[in-house]
């Protein structure tokens, strides 16, 4: 589950300004897991917008319809499903999270392990996974008003998602470890910051149709490839 909290103060980033940034090059299979949450659901809009061709792995049968985008129904742990998912694709985006953010999961990791390894077999290279801000050595990058929820409402997601880090950081393929500001539903600003790992810039919020519109592009950028990057809003 990715945190939820309303912000209406932003901090302006020193580092990266994506105001411009590319909407994904040219036409890819691209594999969507996790697709049936608010994030998955808007990196599959903005995909299918960009001229992707999109596969939806979801848990469950969504409510509403994925628009544009060839539907898996299965367990993004389960290795058949995955491997099935996985094969004929160009590109994983990876925006899954557990739904109880305190509870002890190890949802996160599974599933990358799983896709890492479909991946492998099939020679599919490039895996951009959604982690959080406060992973790692993002800690600085936490406003000090959230710091709070982090060992406390979030103490599960935030071990699971540090093993899903390591874990992806020990594969070989072409990956981008996302990290994401608190996320939002407000509107997409199209101001989007980025910021290298272990920066001391501190971060408030990111709207979902932002992050949606900056893992899209990353499909097409080797700027953050092999690295762990911190995604605000200006």
């Amino acid at each position: 589950m990715e945190p939820t909290l309303p912000s209406d103060v932003l901090h302006r980033g020193d580092v990266h300004d994506e105001n411009e940034h590319d909407t994904g090059g040219s036409a890819n299979k691209v594999l969507i897991v996790g697709a049936a949450g608010k994030t998955g659901r808007a990196a599959v809009a903005r995909a299918v917008q960009a001229g992707h061709e999109v596969t939806a792995l979801v848990h469950r049968q969504p409510d509403a319809e994925l628009t544009g985008a060839r539907l898996i129904v299965g367990d993004a742990r389960d290795p058949d499903t995955v491997d099935s998912a996985v094969r004929g694709q160009d590109a994983v985006i990876d925006t899954i999270g557990a739904a109880v953010p305190w509870r002890r999961s190890t949802l996160e990791t599974d599933a990358a392990g799983a896709l890492m390894a479909a991946m492998t077999r099939h020679g599919v290279r490039r895996l951009i996974v959604t982690s959080s801000v406060g992973v790692g050595d993002s800690m600085a990058a936490v406003a000090p008003a959230l710091r709070v929820f982090l060992p406390t409402f979030l103490r599960g997601a935030m071990r699971d998602k540090d093993a899903m880090e390591a874990a992806v950081r020990a594969s070989d393929l072409d990956w981008i470890i996302t990290r994401p500001a608190l996320l939002t539903n407000k509107q997409a600003t199209g101001d989007i910051r980025t910021y290298p790992a272990g920066s001391p810039t501190r971060t408030r919020s990111l709207t979902r149709t932002d992050l949606a519109d900056f893992l899209v592009a990353e499909l097409a950028r080797d700027e953050h490839l092999h690295s762990a990057v911190t995604v605000a809003n200006g």
